[in-house]
């Protein structure tokens, strides 16, 4: 299933205040996205975008990891976000660039040398035609990095709820990248959390903006029935698992691919 765009707004701004405590997963597929990164070198980023910056996690890392990038565009479906991502960015040290809205739908800035994103192409409605969007305002040899979520992603909830997105399988989305780019690597993780008990993994959901796929609040008997089923099902003396699974994607966009 897909959610409509205004409740993940409404769900990430409502999650501003509490998302840097919980996004404990976030900050590590930051940290492994850019390390993927820097494995694979070439000259620092001149005119960068990072799509769906949130708190700005990722914003501030890149920075440090590149010092100076002349431009940096900026998205997030929240624009209350701009003033968190500005204060992220060492005065004079960038051209920041914020761009709120919907990346599908908006304009894209030209001859970027960096196109970067974590935790956030799973929420897109059509990412084949953000991918061949992109394409076409990157410059021959600058690189797309971007982490994602996979089919085993909260798959507790999903099994219990019926509750989920469509996910990639890491092969699809080698294949899918590699239509527009030559691919440089793809590679996926899992990481399992617990929680003391259902209530406080519904609350880390929350307080991260991630339940912006229930389509309202649960009543008494619902969340009764939640917690029931998933101690049932996924719940041991020492509390109850969930399951994250980031897949990521780092390429080149090429002068031409071979056969192409």
């Amino acid at each position: 299933m897909r959610p409509d765009k205004q409740t993940i707004r409404q769900r990430f701004t409502r999650a501003a205040a509490t998302y840097d405590r919980q996004a404990v997963i976030q900050q590590r597929v930051a940290d492994r996205l850019l390390a993927l990164l820097a494995e694979f070198s070439g000259p620092p980023p001149r005119r960068a975008l990072e799509i769906g910056c949130c708190t700005g996690l990722l914003t501030s890392r890149l920075v440090r990891q590149y010092g100076n990038i002349e431009t940096l565009y900026v998205n997030d479906l929240v624009s209350r976000f701009e003033p968190r991502i500005a204060a992220a960015i060492p005065a004079g040290r960038t051209n920041l660039v914020f761009l709120a809205g919907d990346i599908e739908t908006l304009d894209l800035p030209p001859a970027l040398d960096l196109v970067i994103s974590s935790s956030t192409f799973h929420w897109l409605e059509d990412l084949p035609a953000l991918l061949n969007r992109l394409k076409d305002r990157m410059a021959p040899g600058s690189r797309l990095a971007f982490s994602l979520y996979g089919r085993d992603n909260l798959r507790q909830v999903r099994e219990v709820t019926g509750i989920g997105l469509d996910y990639y399988r890491l092969s699809e989305l080698r294949e899918l990248v590699g239509r527009h780019f030559s691919v440089l690597a793809c590679e996926e993780e899992r990481h399992t959390f617990t929680f003391a008990d259902p209530l406080a993994l519904l609350h880390h959901l929350r307080d991260t903006g991630v339940n912006s796929l229930a389509p309202g609040p649960w009543g008494r008997k619902r969340l009764h029935s939640f917690d029931r089923e998933y101690r049932h099902r996924y719940g041991d003396q020492e509390g109850v698992a969930l399951t994250y699974h980031p897949l990521y994607c780092l390429a080149r966009k090429e002068d031409a691919l071979p056969g192409k």
